[in-house]
């Protein structure tokens, strides 16, 4: 069966709902800033942060980080509840609701296969191409909007860093790369990123050719993950939605394709030889 999951964003992005353990978490740091005697503007740069951060923080619109929770914490001496607070919090801010189903079978995954003919995975992203992407895509998001895009693109990448590895397969087409979004130096500290990562023992990445007539991933972007219990689903989206896929039947058709497009991209070692040249061509 698949599912439709749409929602305010393309395959790029999309506003993240707020949540009730978002709103929950905004209403605790209120109450011990005012607790303190501090302003927001006042709390702003004790934390490192802009007060307009502060405020969307409060209000329950932006998903807290880390050093926030930290410094927030230790200035408002907050007996440790805002960190507590901070454990039920969702972990996919700033993503399309439509994705965040499929990001959170990502979590447990054992294996995840991506290819991707439109942008490089946000698995693998660097900062400023993330920001690059959301910026180019309308509509027009002011500085708050992007901010929190791009972080929830990066707060994904822990996946790359679990304790229990995942194996990650990853087929990228050349002409991504080769569009160079945000430049010269984005796409040279890109192309370095992607090298280190396909040097990782649980990632394998391969880059399709710009001439490849036989080509298995006509119909466009797609994902496969293996759950815990060894069950295969299937992932893939549009301009304005998503669609999981459990069907079995569905999923096997996903998996032979990917399957192929494995056979028709260049193998690891030439895609690590072929984005050297690229890279050297800048």
């Amino acid at each position: 069966m698949a599912y439709g999951m749409n929602g305010e964003g393309g395959g790029c992005g999309g506003e993240p709902e707020s949540s009730d353990s978002l709103k929950g978490f905004g209403a605790v740091a209120k109450a011990f800033r005012e607790r303190a005697g501090l302003t927001q503007e006042e709390l702003a740069p004790l934390v490192r942060y802009a007060p307009h951060t502060v405020a969307s923080i409060e209000q329950g619109r932006r998903f807290p980080p880390d050093d926030f929770v930290d410094r927030a914490e230790e200035v408002l001496d907050a007996f440790g509840a805002l960190r507590a607070a901070s454990r039920h919090l969702s972990r996919q801010p700033g993503l399309a609701a439509w994705f965040r189903q499929w990001a959170k079978l990502e979590e447990q995954a054992v294996s995840l296969c991506t290819y991707e003919c439109r942008v490089v995975p946000g698995l693998l992203q660097t900062p400023a191409y993330a920001k690059a992407v959301t910026l180019s895509v309308p509509p027009l998001k002011d500085d708050e909007q992007v901010e929190r895009q791009v972080a929830a693109r990066l707060a994904r990448q822990e996946l790359l860093r679990r304790k229990q590895p995942i194996a990650l397969s990853f087929i990228i087409e050349q002409a991504v790369i080769e569009r160079g979004t945000g430049g010269v130096e984005v796409t040279r500290e890109l192309i370095d990123r992607l090298l280190c990562i396909g040097e990782l023992n649980h990632v394998e990445l391969q880059i399709m050719p710009l001439h490849q007539p036989e080509h298995a991933g006509f119909d466009g972007p797609m994902q496969l993950l293996e759950t815990p219990e060894n069950k295969w689903l299937g992932y893939a989206e549009g301009q304005r939605g998503g669609m999981l896929v459990s069907e079995p039947k569905e999923v096997s058709i996903l998996y032979q394709r990917y399957a192929k497009m494995r056979s028709q991209a260049l193998t690891p070692e030439d895609s690590a030889s072929l984005l050297k040249r690229m890279r050297g061509a800048l």
